[in-house]
């Protein structure tokens, strides 16, 4: 994946047709790697989309091809990405139509659902649509970790839902969810959202935000994947690693470094943005956490 993307830089420069084919004929390669895993291939959309999300080759790839579901997928997938990336709505009907072709094209493909919960989520639908979307994913890939988390941030009380929805959501999951399923941070993530929503009220409040990590629910979240995630093979999907970030991040949170060393070291200084950009840039508030883990008791 990363050379990948490396050579999409090199290549995307000159703007050329040549240029443009080899791109296609990379990706295309890419996306039809190990058909049927449904994680991997969500994975690797988001992460080319995210990637791409200024790029005009995902539309031209769509455009040249418009019966290829996963140059629709991609294309739709780009401008959410765009829109999430400026902080504002954006006209999604071009996604939303090309999330819809693609799922007749493939109609075993959930990632075309995924795209269009992204489109409900950030074109804030009524909750009957979302969930009728949702289930369409569900159908496809019971766990699919980017669903899971895309429904959890819908839920929040800073978008559609409440807290009391987003309870309701992680309660449901983690009664019949397999310890090491794809979406097995999601009631992590859900704590770790509550926890930055007391630290953006400042004041006091943020002050003692770390309080948060005292309480019973979020305790019992650590708890509960603390001593298993960071084990060699417990996690095996594509985001594992995104996952073990963000375990890393909550236990230096909540001040448990002893339980933080073995994150770390499984993690062998591989970072992702977020959640440690909460704090600053992301590379120092990792390294300072690290070094923290390792000095503290």
């Amino acid at each position: 994946m990363g050379r990948l993307l490396k050579s999409l830089v090199a290549t995307t420069r000159t703007g050329t047709i040549a240029t443009t084919d080899l791109c296609v004929a990379q990706i295309s390669r890419l996306l039809d790697q190990d058909p049927g895993d449904w994680d991997r291939r969500t994975h690797r959309m988001g992460v080319l989309a995210d990637y791409m999300a200024d790029s005009r080759l995902p539309r031209s790839w769509a455009a040249r091809e418009p019966r290829n579901a996963s140059a629709l997928v991609l294309s739709a997938w780009t401008q959410v990405a765009w829109a999430r990336a400026q902080g504002r709505p954006h006209d999604t009907a071009d996604a939303t139509e090309n999330c819809l072709l693609a799922a007749e094209l493939a109609p075993e493909d959930p990632t075309p659902w995924v795209v269009l919960l992204g489109v409900a989520r950030m074109q804030r639908w009524e909750q009957p649509q979302v969930f009728g979307v949702w289930n369409e994913v569900l159908a496809r890939d019971r766990w699919n970790r980017e669903a899971y988390l895309s429904m959890l941030g819908y839920l929040t009380p800073e978008e559609a839902g409440s807290r009391i929805q987003v309870l309701e959501f992680v309660d449901a999951l983690c009664a019949r969810m397999p310890a090491n399923a794809p979406c097995a941070a999601t009631e992590l993530t859900a704590q770790v959202l509550q926890y930055h929503a007391v630290l953006d009220r400042g004041g006091f409040e943020a002050l003692v935000a770390r309080n948060h990590w005292s309480q019973a629910m979020a305790a019992q979240a650590l708890d509960r994947v603390a001593s298993t995630w960071a084990q060699p093979g417990f996690l095996r999907h594509a985001r594992a690693r995104a996952d073990l970030n963000l375990l890393a991040y909550a236990l230096m949170a909540a001040d448990r470094r002893r339980d933080a060393r073995p994150v770390f070291e499984a993690l062998g200084g591989t970072i992702t943005a977020w959640p440690w950009q909460a704090g600053g840039d992301p590379l120092t508030e990792f390294d300072q956490a690290q070094r923290r883990a390792g000095a503290g008791s």
